[in-house]
């Protein structure tokens, strides 16, 4: 590695934060050890990548440090076992950080690390053979960090999406990256070392590990994970907890509004402050209710994991701007483009939002080919000089707000998930005897969209449930399916 101060989990360590009690630097300490004392998990990394299979915990920052510098392919613990095979081979990943759980989505032949017991015990299971390590020495160590270091160019993660074509494609993150995000997200939240984080959205996506995980860590602040979203819980938590920072999708907060309506009591979580939403288009009214039963403001903000990810937002030293998606994030311009050619449109004209930063992405795996005029999304998004092309509609306004005006690209949204239709139509085309297939979007008020199968073939529903249910991640699953 080029420059060890400059990779996230030393910079995460160098916060002196604390994650469900534990000290940040310790969780990054453990991986660090685990690194040292076990030979097998180091020959699996020699020349290929990490992947992390867990859920949002203090695990996923000790696999972090504990996947040597390099690139940690960050795999959905939602994804199905072909999901999971397909980037473990398309990114030739050697080793897998990983639970009990769910080790069983894991391919036979690839190494894995079991965290459950982090930062005691991690087992290693190689090659047939399983080994405890004892990660207790890592108390002795003292890690030298600095959370302004400049971030390392190597890629630190890796993400699979931008599956318009039918394929994701791995989206490669340098530490760079990611930290600048990360640093803008705590000068934008004014975020400090009093500030207390609930984190369930999964830190698998960017949004999640980079606004909700890394940023209040950098700060010096603490946080409270969630493995799985509840909305019960959730609302406990910010009741019981001293939480001030909560980071979710509309989905999220739609329920949560919901359930706070059905309470018919308001909020009394007297130390939240900032609520930062993203991941999918927001409504006025949620924004509205949450602020009636909460007396916080809900920011809406933007950004793609191809940009690190987050680019506009309404940050907390402006008026927070209620159906807009604020103003461009600390570091990073963005600019409203002709969809068609390289002009940038007037204010209040309709195009497509570019993006450029020290926060876009170094490119994907395995594709350095430009796109097929037949398959103008089969390279994943494009750029256009220095500028990104998102793919999403846009509108700048006079006071330097973005609105969001839908997509350009094959896609829409689900739960604050990407949902790409040819992707779902691939993999329901591999079952025998069908020979059409059309997703259809479904409007659906709190999930933002279902999804909706049109089969034409030979075969039953069941069967092409059961096909699913087996070959895509839950959140791709069809919530109704008619055979023409």
């Amino acid at each position: 590695m080029s420059d060890p101060l400059g990779l996230l989990p030393i910079a995460i360590a160098a916060g002196h934060g604390r994650v469900d009690g534990f000290q940040a630097q310790q969780l990054v300490a453990a991986g660090l050890t685990l690194l040292q004392r076990s030979a097998p998990l180091v020959r699996a990394l020699h020349r290929r990548r990490a992947g992390i299979l867990l859920p949002t915990s203090p695990a996923f920052i000790t696999a972090l440090a504990a996947s040597e510098g390099r690139a940690a392919v960050l795999i959905n613990p939602l994804a199905a076992a072909p999901e999971v095979e397909y980037q473990i081979a398309d990114a030739e990943v050697g080793a897998v950080f990983t639970t009990s759980e769910l080790e069983r989505r894991l391919p036979p032949y690839v190494t894995r690390v079991l965290l459950d017991d982090v930062p005691r015990i991690a087992r290693v299971v190689s090659d047939g053979m399983s080994r405890d390590v004892d990660l207790g020495s890592h108390h002795g160590l003292t890690l030298e960090g600095d959370t302004d270091a400049p971030g390392s160019a190597e890629d630190a993660a890796i993400v699979y999406t931008s599956a318009m074509a039918g394929t994701a494609l791995g989206a490669r993150l340098t530490h760079a990256n990611l930290l600048s995000n990360a640093r803008a997200t705590v000068h934008a939240g004014a975020m400090t070392a009093d500030d207390h984080a609930l984190a369930l959205l999964p830190f698998s996506h960017l949004f999640g590990l980079v606004v909700s995980g890394a940023a209040p860590l950098l700060a010096g602040g603490s946080m409270t994970t969630m493995a799985r979203f509840n909305a019960a819980r959730t609302i406990e938590l910010l009741e019981r907890e001293p939480v001030s920072v909560l980071v979710a999708v509309p989905a999220v907060f739609a329920g949560l509004v919901e359930l706070l309506g059905r309470r018919r009591a308001a909020l009394r979580g007297e130390r939240l402050r900032l609520c930062i939403c993203g991941g999918a288009p927001l409504s006025t009214q949620v924004q509205d209710r949450w602020h009636e039963l909460t007396g916080t403001e809900l920011r809406q903000g933007y950004g793609l994991t191809e940009a690190g990810p987050v680019c506009l937002f309404n940050r907390v030293d402006l008026p927070n701007r209620r159906g807009t998606l604020g103003v461009p994030f600390p570091g990073v311009r963005v600019s409203v483009r002709d969809p068609r050619g390289p002009d940038a449109c007037a204010d209040e004209t309709e195009g497509e939002i570019c993006v450029a930063g020290p926060n876009v992405f170094a490119g994907y795996v395995n594709v350095e080919r430009p796109p097929s005029p037949n398959e103008p999304w089969s390279a994943g998004l494009a750029r256009d000089g220095e500028w990104l092309r998102t793919g999403d509609r846009g509108v700048r306004h006079a006071n330097g707000t973005v609105s969001f005006r839908g997509v350009i690209k094959p896609m829409f949204t689900r739960n604050g998930f990407n949902i790409y239709p040819r992707e779902i139509e691939r993999v329901v085309m591999l079952i025998p005897g069908v020979r059409a297939v059309r997703v259809r979007r479904m409007p659906e008020p709190i999930r933002e969209n279902d999804i909706a199968l049109d089969v034409e073939g030979d075969v039953t529903v069941d069967e092409v449930k059961a096909w699913c249910d087996a070959h895509l991640a839950s959140y791709k699953r069809p919530s109704e399916i008619v055979i023409v």
